[in-house]
């Protein structure tokens, strides 16, 4: 069988050419030269093994299993990230909050050193970007998943980027004071129908009781024992929740409450300012 032939096998399983365009590179490890390379090689032949090793990613993709689990990593914020299904897979949606943040601690010229707290790390995405574009920064990641903790430390390994990483549900167990919090936590209502398609994901990294808030809800509430004076908050959350999770900010005390859109015009992230010592 040649490329061409498998690409084509892979449209008659239902398969979306992008998808099966990628697998394949993946498979023949070509990754890094791009669908270029399938074009100019589409009479090349495939040999046995890998003809059924990508005969079998495309069945995993059509059954919805994540593209990135399948191939074993995603790109976010120009940094590639090993996932699987211990982690959510990193969303071009979430380099909306990583901005946010740097330009917070490019904005805070009180310290050479902010610390700052990544929440629910999940695969280390946040952090990490945080700490390649601001290597002066203090930065520790969270999460209450210790498989969770294993993939984003290996990450960081990876990288060669030093991410403190501990084990706890929120900031219950900080001791410290930080510059920056900041949050992608889970938001998506318990009762949400869309919740019953996402069967490759940690369910746990991704419902928030009835109304998808009550982790937002946490975080505001236990934040202001952990800034420092002039600290911000800043919170990623559904595409609907901007005006609720901007009313919780302002009910436990920040000031300048604001929402960023991400690149579809869609209030993605939501955050304001400590003022006061908590």
């Amino acid at each position: 069988m040649t490329i061409a032939q498998a690409l084509a096998a892979a449209a008659a399983l239902g398969l979306e050419r992008l998808d099966a365009q990628l697998l394949l590179l993946h498979v023949v490890q070509r990754e890094d030269e791009g669908r270029a390379w399938l074009l100019a090689h589409d009479d090349d032949a495939l040999d046995l093994a890998a003809h059924e090793a990508f005969m079998g990613s495309c069945r995993r993709r059509t059954a919805g299993e994540p593209l990135a689990y399948i191939v074993g990593h995603k790109e976010f914020f120009g940094l590639r990230l090993a996932v699987d299904q211990r982690v959510l897979v990193p969303r071009p949606d979430t380099e909306t909050l990583v901005e946010w943040a740097l330009a917070v601690i490019r904005g805070q010229a009180r310290d050479d050193n902010p610390s700052v707290i990544d929440l629910g790390t999940g695969s280390g995405a946040i952090a990490l970007a945080i700490k390649k574009h601001c290597p002066q920064a203090s930065v520790e990641a969270i999460d209450a998943s210790e498989g969770a903790l294993e993939v984003a430390a290996a990450n960081s390994r990876a990288l060669s980027l030093d991410v403190a990483f501990r084990r706890s549900c929120w900031l219950a167990e900080a001791g410290g004071r930080y510059d920056l919090i900041v949050s992608n936590p889970p938001y998506v209502a318990a009762t949400d129908p869309h919740l019953g398609a996402l069967t490759h994901e940690p369910l746990a990294a991704l419902a928030s009781g009835p109304d998808g808030l009550d982790d937002i809800r946490a975080i505001a509430t236990q934040a202001p024992a952990h800034l420092r004076p002039g600290g911000w908050l800043l919170l990623e959350h559904g595409w609907d929740q901007a005006p609720a999770v901007r009313q919780l900010l302002a009910a436990a005390g920040f000031r300048s409450v604001a929402s960023r859109k991400d690149l579809a015009g869609i209030e993605r992230c939501s955050g304001g300012q400590w003022l006061e010592l908590g």
